[in-house]
Order: structure tokens, then sequence, then C-alpha cells
């Protein structure tokens, strides 16, 4: 998993409350792979209900990836829906 960097004025970070992703909609800001939009299928907690992961669908390949859910807080690299 890459770093995440800070947000700065020029890019704010996402807001959301993470309770509420399951079957959210993302679009990723630099597409690779010709996939542009995913769903968030799942979401992984630890034993206490805390948010660890979320797993991504890329609706284009069906092709599936688990990151930490911050990285979606990252505006620079993930935008809220489908654009």
């Amino acid at each position: 998993m890459s770093q995440i960097e800070p947000p700065t004025s020029k890019n704010p970070p996402n807001r959301f409350n993470p309770r509420k992703l399951r079957l959210s909609k993302w679009t990723a800001r630099q597409p690779c792979n010709r996939e542009k939009h995913f769903l968030v299928v799942e979401l992984l907690e630890d034993e206490a209900g805390n948010l660890l992961e979320v797993e991504l669908q890329a609706v284009y390949s069906g092709r599936s990836q688990w990151l930490d859910w911050r990285e979606l807080r990252d505006s620079a690299r993930w935008r809220i829906g489908w654009h």
C-alpha cells in the first residue's frame, strides 16, 4: 500500500462517514488498466468493530483489491461517486 499524503489546500480531503462506505461508488482520478469506477463491496473490521480496510471492485473488469479505508480520503486519488 502506498503512503497516505496529507491533504493540501488545493485538494481538501474527501468527507464521508466510514460506517456508510458499503456499496458506495468511487472514481479513480488516475485510472489504471481502464479501471476508473469502483464499488465498495466489503468492509473489514477488527474484533472491536473498528473499520480497517475496504474491498474495492472495479466495475470494468470485476477485479477486487483491498486498501486502507483512509486512502479514500485522498481527493487527489479518489472522487466520491462515478464521474
